[in-house]
């Protein structure tokens, strides 16, 4: 079991939600909205699976979410070289032993909120610092689902959480009729690693280009971060996604600047998941409020440096409605 803890799962409700939450991984497991069955989010009805499936299904993923280029970086002058997980090159989502795949203590539930807890020690995945981070659910009014993560440390060290739903609006095989709308003129160009090239170009005449809604699926598959600001922002709303089959639409609000968009074209899922059901190519959209990937190495980037004495604060509201 991971942590030597036993891994618990909890059941919020509220605005119309109901959810369930793991410790192992913070994971959000299960989604429903009241008048739609099918569920909202992929995911397992056991939990045998979450330890050996890499889709990182509902998880909370740091303590640095994408990729970093070969794993290594600089912070003051000191170089720094963490877990090599992606490809064997490069690093992703706080590496083989990240926040995703720890059990993390819960700290508090209520009816239509949970707070967990995680602790990080100093070099773990090659990481500066000693970090304490905090994760919360809340199912809200209006069918919010709301989740705030924070941080602190005691040394300058990277700190960018992304929860890593997949979103199915429909309970269909595909999102194939599930249109989104983002509020994002630029994309961070990456190379054939799926790296950061630092190149930041406008989306205007590109497969990228979600500033009026249109459908998820191209000839062209996507997984890339669209740049919706320079730094991070109050919470302001950023974008849309919605199933024109169910009438389920889901509107996004965080204070990231950035959104990772996955549309799962590599999906291959065994075994099944919620409800019997089978995840194979664009089963469900990943939809990764962050700060842009490889901050770190890019000096125009938002920062994803965290430093004594301030707080890492993400804000996202996902408010999911049916017409």
């Amino acid at each position: 079991m991971p942590d030597g803890s036993t891994v618990s799962r909890h059941r919020i409700e509220g605005g119309g939600l109901v959810a369930h939450v793991l410790s192992y991984g913070a994971v959000l497991q299960d989604l429903r909205l009241e008048g739609h069955a099918p569920p909202l989010v992929l995911g397992f009805d056991e939990f045998a699976p979450y330890l050996t499936d890499d889709s990182c299904f509902g998880a909370v993923v740091g303590r640095c979410a994408n990729r970093i280029g070969g794993g290594a970086f600089q912070i003051d002058g000191t170089q720094y070289q963490l877990d090599r997980n992606f490809e064997g090159r490069h690093h992703l989502h706080g590496g083989a032993a990240g926040a995703g795949t720890r059990n993390w203590e819960v700290e508090a539930v209520a009816r239509d909120r949970i707070t967990l807890r995680l602790d990080f020690a100093d070099g773990e995945m090659g990481y500066p610092g000693n970090m304490t981070a905090r994760c919360s659910y809340a199912c809200l009014d209006g069918g919010v689902l709301d989740i705030q993560i924070t941080a602190e440390t005691d040394a300058p060290t990277l700190c960018n959480f992304a929860h890593h739903s997949y979103w199915n609006l429909d309970g269909g095989a595909t999102t194939k009729n599930h249109l989104m709308q983002v509020d994002a003129d630029r994309i961070t160009a990456v190379d054939d690693g799926f790296i950061s090239t630092g190149e930041t170009p406008n989306v205007t005449g590109t497969r990228y280009d979600f500033r009026t809604e249109r459908p998820i699926h191209d000839d062209v598959f996507i997984d890339n971060n669209l740049c919706l600001s320079n730094a991070r922002h109050p919470l302001r709303r950023v974008g849309s996604l919605r199933s024109t089959v169910s009438g389920v639409t889901m509107e996004m609000h965080t204070t990231e600047a950035g959104l990772q968009v996955y549309d799962a074209f590599k999906m291959n899922v065994e075994p099944a998941g919620l409800e019997g059901r089978i995840y194979g190519a664009n089963a469900g959209v990943a939809l990764e409020p962050q700060v842009w990937p490889d901050a770190v190495n890019h000096a125009s980037f938002p920062t994803a440096i965290l430093r004594p004495h301030e707080t890492y604060k993400q804000h996202t509201q996902f408010e999911i409605s049916k017409g």
